[in-house]
Order: C-alpha cells, then structure tokens, then sequence
C-alpha cells in the first residue's frame, strides 16, 4: 500500500496527479471497493501535497462516483455503478445527435438487439413479463396524437427485454440507445401512417415468444421489427444511409 501514497512531487496540476494515482490504484484494487481512505492530514503528509490540492482531487473522484465522502465518517471508494457509466454515454450520445448517429445507432440495434431478445427469452423471469405486459397495454390505450408517450413506453418496451437477459453489459450498452428513442420518433413517426399499429404488433409477437422462451421467434420477429424500423428512417433520412 506504501506505493499508493508515496509523495507526487512539486509540479503544477497535483490535483490531476492525486486523482490520477487514486484512480490507478481503484483500477488495480490496490483500494478495494468499500476501503476507507486515510485522513486529508494523512494523505496531505503521504502525497507530500497541500490541502487545497488534495480536496480538489477528491471532488472530482467523488463527482466521477469513485470516492464517497461522508462527514463525520471519513472517506470510502465506492466505485462506479451500471448508473454512472449509462449517464456518460447518455451525454455522449446527447451531444453527438444528428442523422449521421441516427444511421448509426439503427445499425448497432439490428446488429445485437435480435440476439438480445433471443437472450431474454431463456433468462426472464416473471416480472419480465408482467413489466412487459403491462408496457403493451398502456401501448394499446395511447392516444395516437401523444406521440412523446407512445416514444417512452417503445423505450421501456425494449429496455424491459434487455435488463430481461440478466447480463449488466447488455443494459449498460442498449440503455443509453434506448433513452434516445422519443428524440428519434419525435423526429420522424409523427409523418407514418400506421406506425403505433407495426409497432403493437411486433411487440406482441416478440412478447409472446419471450414467453414461451422460444429463442428463435424471439430474434427472428426483433429483426423483422427492427428491419422496418430501418426502411422508415432510410425513406425520411435521405443520405444518412449507406
């Protein structure tokens, strides 16, 4: 442990230094998770480093969710959660948002999403399917103008079957994804005649295949959804399609 704290030395931005060697060490499980820090005196002493500078550096590892400090308590590392990594691609995807990452994003679903729905028929579980269920029947009684709704519960729809495979990656890849569903719809599905009618469809199909844990159906009905997903945005999104 005496390598964790060894002094950083007089350069300028210590406090990228001090994050930076504290993070390392995270990385390397040189500071488990659920540790607790020494004391800001200690580490003052052991990085050979101010107070300001030392603070500086905690703040940010404990806005990055690395670092909790309690008062009264001291300091732990944390760690960072699913929700911590969804919310950087969230801002990633919020920024980078044009046709261009629209094309792309299309492409990522028809690649994975049919083997995530194949995936979530052998792992769901009971409340998978009542979550689902439930999504349809709202989906059934929206109304067809309060297209910023029909967008969310599409959205829940998709994001119930990935959580539905019980594997983190797969929620921490598709969530962000999915979060992008209402902009997208609100871009284009108000101008498709019968979309709310393909989409309720498909999502009963997919369900009911969920639910008899056919494998098969599963990725074969995602694709075919997803395919029709592609011709609409190719048709109003002239370009952005190879």
């Amino acid at each position: 442990m005496d390598d964790v704290f060894r002094k950083i030395g007089s350069q300028l931005t210590l406090s990228q230094k001090i994050e930076r060697r504290l993070e390392e060490a995270i990385r390397e499980k040189k500071l488990p998770i659920g540790s607790k820090l020494p004391t800001e005196r200690e580490l003052c002493a052991s990085f050979g480093v101010s107070r300001t500078a030392l603070r500086e550096a905690l703040r940010r590892l404990s806005a990055r969710g690395l670092v909790k400090i309690t008062k009264g308590s001291g300091m732990y590392v944390t760690g960072l959660k699913i929700d911590d990594a969804i919310r950087n691609l969230d801002l990633y995807y919020d920024m980078q948002f044009d046709q261009n990452l629209i094309a792309q994003i299309i492409q990522v679903r028809r690649l994975f999403e049919p083997n995530i729905a194949g995936l979530a028929a052998i792992q769901r579980n009971q409340n998978d399917l009542s979550d689902l269920q439930d999504n349809i029947e709202k989906f059934k009684l929206c109304d067809p103008d309060n297209i910023q709704l029909e967008a969310d519960l599409d959205n829940k729809f998709h994001l119930t079957i990935a959580k539905a495979t019980r594997n983190p990656i797969v929620q921490i890849s598709m969530e962000p994804i999915y979060s992008l569903l209402p902009r997208m719809r609100s871009l284009i599905y108000a101008n498709v005649e019968g979309e709310k009618d393909h989409t309720l469809e498909y999502h009963i199909k997919i369900f009911n295949a969920i639910n008899e844990q056919n494998e098969t159906a599963a990725t074969e009905f995602m694709a075919e959804h997803l395919k029709r997903t592609t011709d609409i945005y190719k048709k109003y999104l002239h370009g952005a399609f190879i």
